[in-house]
């Protein structure tokens, strides 16, 4: 069974702990996924293999970057961390033979997002940050609720929360993370629910 792969892949290529933040994703992803009418068999394979590739050695993600042709700039060359995506995405598709272009770019898309991601994306996305194991403040808590009933509204949130801790911290910022925040913007405004006010959305 391909689930049975991937965990015992996963035990050997990544600590405990991070196990457990994949299982609680690959949970909420299907959680999520049944909430919206998604498929939550593809919500799940995204989840359980957003992070394969999340303990390899900056040099090693490099090295995948140039092998397959990825785009590295500046923050991506200073943070080669920051390709963990895509190469887990590259990993999904070569060792355990992930062809639904769907699931590979919800696994490519869950760090930095990118404008125009399918709602499988969006998911895998928001799973990864907002599953129990990230905490329970109030605006957690609040963003796990929206993420049930408007997912680019939560994203939108959920991108502006990461900005600040990233500002806050004094961090690099990639571009596509900022793209992605005004493209879930953008989305949420288009597609208000009768139901919500624009007073919300701000």
């Amino acid at each position: 069974m391909l689930r049975d792969q991937v965990l015992a892949w996963l035990a050997d290529n990544v600590p405990r702990s991070r196990l457990n933040h994949i299982l609680r994703v690959e949970q909420m992803s299907m959680e999520l996924a049944q909430g919206h009418n998604i498929n939550p068999e593809k919500a799940g394979t995204g989840g359980l293999m957003h992070d394969l590739a999340k303990y390899y050695k900056p040099q090693r993600l490099l090295q995948i970057a140039q092998t397959h042709g990825l785009e590295v700039d500046e923050v991506m060359a200073a943070h080669p961390h920051l390709l963990q995506a895509d190469a887990s995405a590259i990993i999904a598709r070569e060792t355990f033979g992930i062809q639904d272009e769907e699931v590979l770019q919800a696994i490519a898309n869950h760090t930095l997002g990118r404008p125009g991601m399918s709602l499988l994306s969006c998911i895998v996305f928001l799973a990864d940050s907002l599953e129990p194991g990230r905490g329970k403040t109030p605006q957690l808590q609040a963003l796990r609720q929206l993420s049930y009933q408007n997912l680019y509204q939560a994203g939108w949130q959920r991108c502006d929360y990461s900005l600040k801790f990233l500002l806050d911290s004094h961090c690099l910022i990639h571009p596509r993370t900022i793209a992605a925040r005004n493209w879930f913007m953008q989305k949420a405004k288009e597609n208000q629910h009768p139901g919500l006010t624009s007073s919300t959305l701000v």
